[in-house]
This record gives C-alpha cells, sequence and structure tokens, in this order.
C-alpha cells in the first residue's frame, strides 16, 4: 500500500485536523490563531524582490546590513542605574571590564518625574529603581574615568530628557569632547509614556515641541547621537500584542517625523538618527516577524510617504531587550532560560543592539552575579551558536514569512484607526491606544487563569514552600540621605546669580518658541537642578492630567 501524500495543504489539513491534541490554547502569545503547518500556498502572493529582497537591500525586511553580523555584532548592553551616582559608576566600569560595548542607564523614579532628591515628594524613592542623577554635579560623578568618546551611552530618561541630555553635554565639554564625537540614545519618547509608562509632566502638544527642538539641536550639534528611541518596550510590557506593539510604536515614530517636516527640517538630516526599541517577548516566531515587519513598513513609508531620499533614512534601527513582564519571581533561575530564547530571537530578527534582562529583576534592581549572567547569554549566543553566520537565516520559512505578512496587514489596520481619530496624540487624549492594550492584556491573564497558556512555575509545575535563594540587591536609608545632603550643598555653593538668570532665559525661550535646548545646556553649566528646570517649564507649559478610560 503506497504511502498517504496530499496534493494540497487542505486536503492534508482534513487528516491532520482530526489527530489527537492536548487541551493547549495552540495560538501565539498575541492571540493569532495558527495553522498546523505552512506551505508554499501560505505564501504564494509573495514579491520576493519587492517585500523581501536581500540584506542591506530596500525594503530591508530581511536586515539592514548586507553581511549583518559577519561586519559587526549588536551593541551588548546591560540596564545599569541604581542608588547613588558613585554606585552606578562601579557598576558601569565593571560591566565594561567584562565585555559590555555600551552603557546603559536607569535613572529613580524623582529623576523620571523631574523631581529633585530634596523634594518631599521624593522621599523615599531616592536611587531605589535606578541612579539619582538631580544635577550636572552627579552627572559628572556618574561618567568619572569614562571618557565619553570611547562609549555608547544610552540614557532611559524621557519627560526630563532634555535636562538630563543637557547635564551630558556639559559633562562632555568638561571633558575636552566635542560633541561631535559623542555616540549614544535618548530614549525621549514622551508618546509612549502617555500611551503606556505613564512618567510624564507636559500636556502632549508642549511635550511635542520640546522633543522636535531636541531632534533638530542634535542634527545640527550632535550628529552622532540619537535624539530619540521610539519605544515599543514599555507598549508591549503594558500588556499589547505584538502588532499592537509594532503598529502603534512606529505610529509615535511617524508623528515625530511629521511634526519635524513640519518645522521645516529636510526628512534626510534628521531622520537616520532617530532609532526604535522593541520588546523581545516570549513567543520566539512572532517575535522574529515583527523585527521583519517593522523594517519593511518603515521603508516603504520613508521613501513613499516622507520622499525619504537617503537610504540611511529608511533603514529602521532597533535596540530590543527581553521582557521584563516575562520574568517570574516564582523559580527565578528558570528567568535565565527564558532571557536566552527571547535574546537568540532578537539576533535572528536582526537587532542593532540587545539588553538581556537578569534572572533577579522581578525581585529588585539585579545583583552583580545575575548581570554578569545576562552579559554572558549574549555573549555565548554571539560566539558559540553560528547564528551570526548568515544574514536572516530564517527568511524563506513559509511560517516567518506568513507571520510578517499578516503582522504589516494589521498595523496597517491600526494605521488607518489611528489616522481616523485624527492622529497619534487625538488616539492618546480619547483613550484609544490605552483600550486597545488593556483589552489584549485582559485577554492573555483569562488564558493563563484557565491554563490555556502555562507559565512554568507560577500556573504549572508549582512549587509548595519555594525558597528564594539568590542574592537580592538592598538600596539602603543611606543612599537619600547622602544624595540630599550632597544636593544641598552644591545649590549653597553655587553662584546664585547666575542660577536665577539662567532659569529666567530658560523660561522666555518657552514662551517665545525658541529652541530650549541652548538655554537647558546653560542652566547646566550654572549647576541648575533637575527641578529647577522642571518647575519652570510647568509654569508655561503646564501640567498634564490623564483622563481616566474604561
Amino acid at each position: 500500500m503506497e504511502p498517504k501524500k496530499s496534493t494540497s495543504k487542505a486536503e492534508w489539513m482534513e487528516t491532520a485536523s482530526k489527530a489527537k491534541t492536548t487541551n493547549m490554547k495552540f495560538t501565539s502569545l498575541s492571540g493569532r490563531k495558527l495553522d498546523i503547518c505552512y506551505t508554499p500556498e501560505d505564501v504564494k502572493e509573495m514579491d520576493y524582490y519587492n517585500e523581501l529582497g536581500y540584506p542591506g537591500e530596500y525594503p530591508y525586511t530581511r536586515g539592514i546590513h548586507n553581511n549583518m553580523y559577519r561586519g559587526r555584532l549588536w551593541t551588548m548592553r546591560q540596564f545599569a542605574g541604581f542608588g547613588t551616582p558613585e554606585d552606578t559608576n562601579q557598576r558601569f566600569k565593571y560591566l565594561l571590564e567584562h565585555g559590555q560595548t555600551g552603557l546603559s542607564t536607569a535613572f529613580d523614579m524623582p529623576t523620571l518625574m523631574g523631581w529633585d532628591s530634596d523634594d518631599s515628594i521624593a522621599e523615599g524613592e531616592v536611587g531605589i529603581c535606578g541612579v539619582s542623577i538631580p544635577s550636572l554635579a552627579d552627572m559628572e560623578i556618574l561618567f568619572d574615568g569614562i571618557p565619553l568618546d570611547q562609549v555608547s551611552t544610552s540614557m532611559t530618561i524621557n519627560s526630563p530628557a532634555m535636562v538630563l541630555f543637557g547635564f551630558y553635554l556639559a559633562v562632555a565639554e568638561k571633558q575636552g569632547v566635542p560633541f561631535t564625537k559623542l555616540r549614544g540614545t535618548l530614549q525621549n519618547d514622551i508618546l509612549k509614556e502617555y500611551i503606556a509608562q505613564k512618567e510624564f509632566i507636559y500636556p502632549p502638544k508642549e511635550s511635542m515641541r520640546i522633543i522636535t527642538d531636541m531632534i533638530e539641536y542634535s542634527t545640527n550639534e550632535v550628529p552622532q547621537f540619537n535624539p530619540v528611541s521610539v519605544s515599543g518596550y514599555h507598549i508591549r510590557e503594558a500588556g499589547s500584542t505584538a502588532a499592537q506593539e509594532l503598529a502603534f510604536t512606529l505610529a509615535d515614530g511617524f508623528a515625530y517625523i511629521e511634526d519635524c517636516i513640519k518645522r521645516g527640517m529636510d526628512v534626510d538630516a534628521f531622520a537616520p538618527r532617530i532609532s526604535y526599541f522593541f520588546n523581545a517577548h516570549l513567543d520566539f516566531f512572532e517575535e522574529i516577524a515583527k523585527y521583519r515587519t517593522a523594517r519593511r513598513i518603515f521603508a516603504k513609508r520613508m521613501k513613499n510617504k516622507y520622499g525619504a531620499k537617503d537610504e540611511r533614512s529608511m533603514k529602521l534601527r532597533f535596540h530590543s531587550q527581553t521582557a521584563g513582564c516575562s520574568l517570574t519571581a516564582q523559580q527565578p533561575e528558570n528567568n535565565i532560560v527564558r532571557t536566552a530564547i527571547e535574546a537568540l530571537a532578537a539576533v535572528l530578527g536582526g537587532t542593532q543592539s540587545l539588553h538581556t534582562n537578569s534572572m533577579d529583576e522581578t525581585l529588585a534592581l539585579p545583583s552583580d552575579k545575575a548581570v554578569k549572567i545576562a552579559l554572558r547569554t549574549q555573549q555565548v549566543i554571539a560566539q558559540e551558536h553560528g547564528v551570526i553566520n548568515v544574514a536572516d537565516p530564517l527568511g524563506g520559512s513559509y511560517y516567518i514569512e506568513k507571520l510578517t505578512d499578516d503582522l504589516e496587514a494589521e498595523a496597517e489596520k491600526y494605521f488607518e484607526m489611528i489616522d481616523s481619530q485624527g492622529g497619534v496624540i487625538e488616539c492618546i487624549e480619547n483613550g484609544f491606544f490605552q483600550r486597545e492594550i488593556a483589552n489584549a492584556a485582559y485577554r492573555y491573564q483569562q488564558e493563563l487563569d484557565k491554563k490555556e497558556k502555562i507559565v512554568v512555575g507560577v500556573n504549572k509545575y508549582v512549587e509548595k514552600d519555594e525558597k528564594i535563594e539568590i542574592p537580592i540587591l538592598n538600596i539602603t536609608k543611606e543612599v537619600e540621605e547622602r544624595q540630599v545632603k550632597r544636593l544641598k550643598e552644591m545649590k549653597a555653593s553655587r553662584n546664585q546669580e547666575d542660577v536665577k538668570k539662567s532659569l529666567e532665559e530658560l523660561k522666555s525661550s518657552a514662551e517665545n518658541g525658541t529652541n530650549l535646548m541652548p538655554r537647558i545646556l546653560e542652566c547646566s553649566r550654572k549647576y541648575v537642578t533637575l527641578g529647577e528646570m522642571c518647575n519652570k517649564l510647568k509654569k508655561v507649559f503646564g501640567v498634564y492630567k490623564e483622563q481616566a478610560v474604561f
């Protein structure tokens, strides 16, 4: 008897669908229904040269460089920032000594919200979730002994990003480093703050003015620095699907681009320095497809809608970070495995920069040992498994290509919905983004509760009376006391007339519409603090209060 040989996918599916299965829900992490198998029939409409092409060639679906990691590995970053500037400076040096190739700075909540460490509202939060940097004096300590022309520095800061950038530039001046030699990235993506992370200060329109000022200034004065990293990471951490992360992130990026064009800037002058930041989540294949889709959509839009002529403007460059929300407090060693697979997806998807989470980050700021394991994870992927040998090694997979096409179609539908409501800012103000993400998060939680999706150690393979036996980093009250004391001493020792004058010039610039960045830099040089600058701008721009979404 001849073995059965189906002549079409439909015929094969008729047989395969009758096979016995477990009671798991066979959908992607985002809830996408999946076929049992994918075939040439699923990609028969694919136009290779227009939709895929070769790596390093338009539309860059397969990567932005011809030889990808054969030419240069991705930048390996570890999020570092806790306690005092001295504490984080030591961690920076530790990471550089162990092979890290770029610094990534986490700031504490007062810094993220534009408060000085001696402000009453900052009490109990100084140095807890990141490093405390309320003044130029602190930034000087943070980068003491680290030549800024020899490292790439990423700073995860948004509403007060302009102020922290001013501090950084002032430190470079003190080191004698020309602004033209500075390399790095500011997150500085305020739109996603309204959508997901909620660390905003000023209303959306005023915040957009600040971002555009920074892009304009950086384009002219700090040409190797990325003034914005458009961040889908936090959108995904809030509970979005892969398609929502993709669409909402790109929509935010396009909003910044459009605002700069309205300002009169040439798209090819600034677009190459806007980077992107995506989540590397649990669903291995969906994540790889997401990155490929992002490059394709971005290239098409930059060329066809915004009239970019320089191919650098069409190449989407992105940083990725493994999913913090996938980490579990239960059985935290399992997080090493999760992070490794998520990191591999980012590499196979063509990332330019990667942060791997530490196994203990769901419990506290990471310990030295956990950070080293996370960094070694990247080094093992880069050096031991052969994944860097071939550009886009999963390109041509029926499954990957179908996922890529489907994600593009979903993203385009979201773009239409956003445009129909008037744009990104209008969708923030009416709660569209927030509702979409909340609904996606609720669906996934229901799947976990019903055990249709499994998280090892949480809703299956649970260990009773588990004892956590990994070291936890503890930030003491002494950190806050030291920071407050230093800040008060610095405030007392500076030239108060210079402080007053530079703050009034900052206020005037905010009122008359001139670029704020030169005034911010001058305030930084005079040791005006973060809180003083942000409070002065509040008097002109106001403070945003979000409407509740149901």
